[in-house]
């Protein structure tokens, strides 16, 4: 997988598959010493499961009673870590949450001892041990991965009203002075704590996101940060990524001067000092040899531009296959440049490094550039810290002469091209959505700094469309529609097709036409990508039965949107509790509907045209020569709508809803 910094606090996350920050960079950890009368219930457990409980919806399908950790630190950057959780299963659905997750790392953890057990609505108890745990990779598509984790599954024992809980002790050594603790998911949680036991002389300072700042009690050198009673996190469509919503703390543990011992774990004071570290790890890493600079030579041969150079050595970059290994130091230091080249794989630090050593063998001088892949808004400037990160990808030096929408400008370095060598649905010159605006490290020495990726603007990420429409007069219509797409409208076309067979392509095209046209049978599907351009198009001919409603065998009543849209209209919601997430993107739709012989237009909807700080919309109407012309425009502006502004947002997309929705009338001359 191409997240290279999950490895480096994973061993801890219990909450597999929820927040990603945790899962890539956190430290999960567990509460103080638990009573333990043989193999009864511990004590904690028990008072979990006395909890009264408020409420919930009954979409909920769980709450976390009990989420608290405890972690003992050493001089050597050792840490002892017990974590308890218990869940509550409220219906059917929430069994899989029966579940118990503690990852480790084989070179530098281990899990000491994990046990779990599941207390029935009626009171019995049904406990699990060693010969109820599984030890699993954490992913099945590495040629290496030292991470694993211990899983206990109680899911197919589990009901709604059982209470699952789990203990588990580990031990790892950590890389940085730093960790992650997320207090919720989207589940409701009653308790969630974390108790962090640092040396004598030694402190710890926590930084709280997304919540009102949680102040630590202190005990000598024990610091606990403890939330309570938190809501559900319900998901809402175009809603922030989970990792904005739910409240997680950052920790610094340090001692009060450097120990200077070797074995000592790092603590970065700013940016700029994880650049300079990063920059030790990785420059030594980009080489050059002869096999490796004559590929860069040959790929660029025929280029005549600096942009041209790039896409060319981008392109090859993208082709390398995918493959992780990570072991120690390696989950932040990318493999040598000619070995990635030799054996032709890589994960997306070796790839950005090659495509680094490949620019410089051409005169072109690039960066790597550390980012977080899936949350634009995770990485926070207030805490600098390698484990932010989870993705690596270029910033590539270029001139005036190369123009570009994710080109940015550095202090001292000048212009940078941004690009991602892993996805190989995204072209040079254009960024991924879920990369664009993120915060990124530049790993550039001293000059290296946190700079705000670039946001594509809507006519760079661009649909077109042009229908051409014949209307028989009992309702038929035989249609040709063609499509052209640039940018990251571009890229979603690519990726269904890419990642469908042909046959399953062919039924979602079918079900898109269909939606729009009840009873289309689709005579022709011809997809062209054009991936170095990064464009996409699509031809689709088509005809429906009866899609004009003929009335009293003299009126037609059609609705000339015909085609529906990819994505849904949505925020139809009358309330809502978090922002609305607008991407940046533009559509335009021609349509001409040929009127069959004998028929007039008799009603035409009004015209609409609309403005907003976030978009605009218009529709227009012409007859002219026998055809009804119908035109519909979208642009839709990268924002953030405050929960305050849903009204406005919402008014919007139900204005346009209604307008598409609008039918013509055709009568018998």
């Amino acid at each position: 997988m191409r997240h290279f910094m999950r490895a480096l606090n994973a061993r801890h996350t219990r909450h597999a598959a929820a927040l990603l920050l945790v899962a890539l960079a956190a430290l999960l950890l567990g509460p103080h010493a638990a009573a333990r009368g043989g193999d009864d219930v511990p004590a904690w457990l028990r008072q979990a499961a006395a909890a009264t409980l408020p409420g919930y919806d009954k979409d909920v399908p769980a709450v976390v009673l009990w989420d608290e950790s405890r972690v003992s630190v050493d001089e050597n950057g050792r840490i002892v870590m017990t974590n308890y959780h218990a869940v509550k299963i409220l219906t059917r659905e929430g069994r899989a949450l029966a579940r118990a997750v503690e990852g480790y790392e084989t070179d530098s953890g281990k899990v000491r001892e994990m046990r779990a057990w599941l207390i029935r609505p009626s009171g019995e108890v049904k406990k699990y041990g060693k010969d109820e745990t599984m030890d699993v990779a954490d992913v099945d598509n590495d040629v290496y991965n030292e991470a694993r984790s211990k899983i206990i599954s109680a899911k197919d024992d589990a009901e709604a009203g059982a209470i699952f809980g789990y203990e588990a002790t580990s031990e790892y050594h950590s890389m940085f002075n730093q960790l992650v603790w997320g207090f919720q998911e989207r589940l409701p949680v009653v308790l969630s704590r974390l108790t962090v036991m640092v040396p004598s002389g030694w402190r710890a300072d926590g930084t709280t996101f997304n919540h009102a700042t949680v102040e630590p009690t202190v005990n000598n050198t024990t610091y606990a940060w403890e939330l309570r009673n938190l809501p559900p996190i319900e998901p809402e469509v175009m809603s922030p990524p989970v990792t904005s919503l739910a409240p997680w703390l950052a920790v610094t543990y340090q001692p009060a001067a450097a120990s200077g011992k070797p074995g000592a774990s790092r603590t970065f004071g700013s940016w700029s000092e994880v650049s300079r570290w990063m920059t030790e790890l990785s420059d030594p890493q980009m080489v050059l040899d002869d096999s490796l600079a004559g590929k860069a030579k040959q790929l660029t041969a025929n280029a005549k531009t600096e942009f041209e150079r790039i896409q060319a050595i981008g392109r090859f970059a993208q082709a390398i296959n995918y493959v992780s290994i990570q072991i120690g130091i390696g989950r932040l230091r990318p493999h040598a440049a000619t070995e990635v080249f030799a054996k032709s794989y890589g994960d997306c630090k070796d790839k950005a490094n090659l495509m680094r050593a490949m620019l410089k063998a051409v005169g072109l001088q690039a960066h790597l550039l550390l980012i977080y892949s899936g949350d634009p808004t995770h990485v926070r400037e207030e805490w600098p810290s390698p484990s932010q990160f989870n993705h690596c990808i270029i910033a590539i030096k270029v001139s005036d002469e190369t123009q570009a929408p994710t080109v940015i400008k550095h202090p001292t370095l000048g212009r940078l091209l941004i690009f991602d060598p892993t996805d190989d649905n995204t072209p040079v010159g254009d960024l991924p959505g879920h990369e664009q605006g993120s915060f990124a490290l530049l790993i550039a020495g001293e000059a290296g700094a946190l700079m705000k990726m670039p946001v594509t603007p809507p006519e760079a990420n661009r649909l077109e469309r042009e229908a051409d429409v014949t209307l028989a007069a009992d309702g038929t219509i035989t249609a040709s529609v063609r499509e052209r797409s640039v940018g990251q409208a571009a890229v979603a076309e690519r990726s269904g097709f890419r990642g469908l067979s042909r046959p399953d392509y062919l039924k979602v095209i079918e079900r898109w036409i269909a939606h729009g046209a009840t009873g289309a049978a689709v005579s022709k599907v011809e997809p062209a990508d054009n991936p170095l351009e990064g464009k996409f198009a699509l031809q689709v001919e088509f005809t429906a039965p009866r899609y004009a409603q003929l009335m009293q065998d003299r009126l037609l009543v059609f609705k000339p949107a015909i085609i529906s849209r990819r994505e849904t209209l949505a925020l139809t919601g009358g309330a809502r509790k978090q922002p609305v997430v607008l991407r940046s993107n533009a559509y335009a739709e021609s349509v001409r509907v040929k009127l069959p012989a004998g028929f007039e237009v008799d009603e035409m909807p009004d015209p609409v045209k609309m403005d907003a700080p976030f978009g605009s919309y218009e529709t227009v109407y012409q007859v002219k020569d026998g055809q009804l012309v119908f035109t519909r425009k979208l642009v839709v502006r990268a924002a953030t709508i405050p929960v305050e502004e849903y009204a406005k947002v919402r008014g919007f997309f139900e204005r346009i809803r209604a307008a598409e929705a609008a039918p013509v009338v055709l009568a018998k001359k």
